[in-house]
């Protein structure tokens, strides 16, 4: 009976009266979704809130939580366009608030931990689940249900030193600005391609994405190839052309 995103930041903090000890929290919610929901025009929103709360000198450190079906795509998005100079940390549940051994309560207690440590603003952003702390550019969802389904072999124990924080600062090669007047982004597809996939899928797509980019003013198409496999010479063309 559990729907995702109805509990209100109230309820969340309720569940957890000890990050009273911790700091003092403003809750906020954006969005009320389920996180299979969210889309590039919602990460729009909330990089730009984001970005608000790290310019204000009022505020130490940002705690968002999340879903787990599209949790690694919002934190790398995050990770390359906010200019953090405060510890941005994202957490989640794998069961429900509703389960016998819900681990949300835990989770957003070290997250919030977590923020309020100086030296986890120089790692970027980063995420808190499963008593591990994970960086953006390596978090991944390996599990449908496990409650540790975001570890890694390279993953920090929550117990991990300033020195071991310091040590995860990223490399911001990827970083990209978006412009204030940026209202929306271009739709860009990705299409794994593997044995006995239809050429169709990417025909088909290409001409979708040429009808978007009319509207966008924009469009990309991501194909993920096997090995050393490239789309036949006249698809290619197609998907140019399409393009």
């Amino acid at each position: 009976d559990y729907t995702a995103g109805q509990l209100e930041p109230d309820a969340l903090l309720a569940a957890v009266p000890q990050l009273g000890d911790l700091a003092r929290i403003d809750a906020r919610a954006l969005f009320g979704i389920d996180s299979k929901d969210m889309t590039p025009q919602h990460w729009l929103v909330l990089a730009r809130r984001v970005q608000t709360l790290m310019d204000d000198p009022a505020v130490d450190g940002i705690v968002i939580t999340h879903g787990t079906d599209t949790l690694e795509e919002t934190a790398y998005f995050l990770h390359i366009t906010i200019a953090t100079t405060k510890p941005l940390v994202m957490t989640a549940a794998m069961r429900p608030a509703t389960a016998l051994s819900a681990d949300g309560p835990l989770n957003l207690y070290q997250a919030v931990e977590l923020a309020c440590r100086p030296a986890a603003a120089r790692a970027g952003v980063l995420a808190v689940l499963g008593d591990r702390i994970l960086p953006a550019a390596t978090i991944a969802k390996r599990h449908p249900s496990a409650v540790d389904a975001f570890t890694h072999d390279g993953a920090l124990s929550t117990l991990a030193s300033d020195a071991a924080l310091h040590a995860l600062a990223p490399a911001r090669y990827s970083r990209v600005t978006l412009p204030a007047e940026v209202q929306t982004l271009p739709p860009v597809e990705l299409l794994t391609v593997a044995a006995g996939s239809s050429p169709a899928l990417a025909s088909a797509v290409a001409r979708a994405l040429a009808r978007a980019s009319l509207v966008y003013g924009g469009a990309g198409l991501v194909l993920a190839l096997p090995g050393n496999a490239s789309l036949p010479s006249d698809l290619r063309q197609r998907v140019r052309q399409a393009l």
